[in-house]
């Protein structure tokens, strides 16, 4: 990590003509001598910035361990636009700050550093040296660890961490130095040793978003099938991403309707873990095998899909998903996706029910899509144009709507607009569709041929591309396609 090599004096750094102190929260008046010597955070913070308020009760956390070596000091620099807010912010931290009133060595104390935007937080060694201005990243990621947030310290972590990975188990990613546990859902602490030798799922989460929840539940069931059949080398342990405050409200309500362990709320190897593991999206499960090592980095799509059969998750399981996934694409049929316990039709624009065997032997292409979307709004009018070109040409071609629109007034004025068929709002089979044709995002175009096969589910760039002249979608045409546009500029 460079570091810039200009050394900072304190009291010249600090203080004013009329000042050679900072304060307290109560008021108290620090001399800036008496900083000499100490690691000197500047903090550069506003409470009108949410990432602020994120940041600084971890910080708050990192200093009050840290304040019992007596080396380490911040001095809070303010950015609030009045001094009510700034006391206000102020009252919660127990370090020091330049005077909200003194504007003049607050904007020339910024002047000094360069940053782009806040929280900021450098740090300056014993000698007035910038160890880090990295300070904000090394706390998040590393908290007291980081002390005393120097170059040679990152480099120490950074070597610690690949040695961990080297010799990863499920000790060395479960326990921290004040805690070898984990909560069962009746509050229990179970040694993290219990659970060595055992396959383990880490499930990230938040209990508030509602995919999470939806996760939660299908995991329940398969968790609850595998104690049933007597499968006890299996377990599973939350990790909460939340940042609500009510410690409690999640202990009583969440962690009592999962069957499994978790971590504490806030633990201190949570934001270690979400980084470990490089967390991008939620819900993801996390595979630990038998011997502590990384089985499988994300399960919750394969769960998603095959539910329960994708237990073990080995490579070798994921193989002969991979070949029934094959079978099963090679003999789909119509019937299979569209059809679903007694909803085995589709509507036209007058609500009049279509059936599913009306469209057998058909071209079609299914179109996920909402009246929220802008994308989708965007690429709509295009879809119209190539639906009218390619229905003149080949009348066994159609389209089919399904809604991701959040309200039946909302699906009713979009498809107002369509001249296709549709799922009719709420209908259930969206789930099954959008998990057979792996529906990231929207709009999301798919092409279906006469035998029920899936041809493409890149349809909707084709569209953009080609427009009615992508029909029929396959990949030999495509080919054909790309090679006469590519020609053309040789021509």
């Amino acid at each position: 990590m460079e570091v810039n090599s200009i050394c900072h004096d304190l009291s010249s750094l600090l203080s004013s003509n009329e000042r050679d102190f900072l304060i307290c929260n109560n008021g108290d008046e620090v001399k800036i001598k008496d900083l000499s010597g100490k690691n000197v955070g500047l903090y550069f913070s506003a409470s009108w910035c949410p990432p602020c308020r994120r940041f600084t009760p971890t910080l708050v956390e990192v200093y009050n361990k840290l304040s019992s070596k007596g080396d380490v000091e911040i001095v809070f620099i303010s950015s609030d636009k009045d001094e009510e807010s700034f006391k206000e912010y102020f009252s919660k931290m127990p370090w020091l700050a330049v005077p909200f009133s003194d504007f003049s060595s607050i904007k020339s104390i910024k002047e000094k550093f360069t940053f782009r935007g806040i929280p900021h937080l450098v740090f300056l060694n014993g000698d007035g040296n910038i160890s880090t201005e990295e300070g904000v990243k090394l706390v998040k990621e590393h908290q007291v660890e980081a002390y005393p947030f120097s170059s040679e310290r990152v480099s120490e972590l950074k070597e610690a961490e690949e040695e961990a990975r080297r010799n990863q188990s499920l000790t060395s990613l479960l326990v921290s130095g004040s805690r070898d546990y984990v909560i069962s859902s009746d509050g229990r602490k179970i040694p993290v040793s219990e659970l060595e030798g055992k396959t383990v799922g880490l499930y990230f989460c938040i209990t508030s978003y509602k995919p999470c929840s939806e996760f939660t539940e299908k995991l329940a069931d398969i968790y609850a099938k595998l104690k049933e059949k007597g499968e006890n080398n299996f377990e599973i342990v939350s990790i909460f991403m939340d940042n609500d405050n009510n410690v409690e409200g999640l202990k009583d309500g969440v962690l009592a309707q999962t069957p499994w362990f978790a971590l504490p709320f806030k633990d201190e190897r949570t934001e270690k873990l979400a980084r470990y593991f490089e967390l991008r999206i939620i819900p993801r499960l996390v595979i630990i095998g038998s011997d502590g090592k990384t089985l499988n980095h994300s399960v919750a799509e394969l769960i998603d899909e095959h539910g329960i059969a994708a237990y073990p998750f080995t490579s070798e399981r994921l193989a002969e998903l991979a070949e029934i996934e094959k079978a099963r694409l090679e003999s789909q049929t119509l019937q299979d996706i569209l059809v679903l316990g007694q909803k085995n039709y589709v509507i036209d624009s007058s609500g009049t029910m279509v059936p599913v065997s009306d469209l057998v032997g058909k071209h079609l292409l299914f179109y996920f899509s909402a009246h929220w979307c802008p994308p989708c709004r965007g690429f709509t009018p295009k879809l119209i144009e190539t639906y009218h070109e390619i229905k003149a040409k080949t009348p066994s071609f159609e389209v089919i709507f399904v809604s991701r629109d959040r309200d039946q007034s909302s699906f009713d004025e979009y498809y107002s607009g369509m001249p296709w068929l549709a799922l009719p709002f709420g209908d259930e089979r969206k789930a099954s569709l959008s998990r057979r044709f792996k529906v990231k995002g929207i709009p999301f175009l798919v092409a279906v041929g006469p035998e029920g096969k899936t041809i493409t589910t890149e349809a909707r760039h084709l569209v953009a591309a080609f427009g009615a002249d992508a029909f029929p979608f396959t990949d030999d045409h495509i080919k054909v396609l790309k090679e006469q546009s590519e020609a053309m500029p040789k021509e």
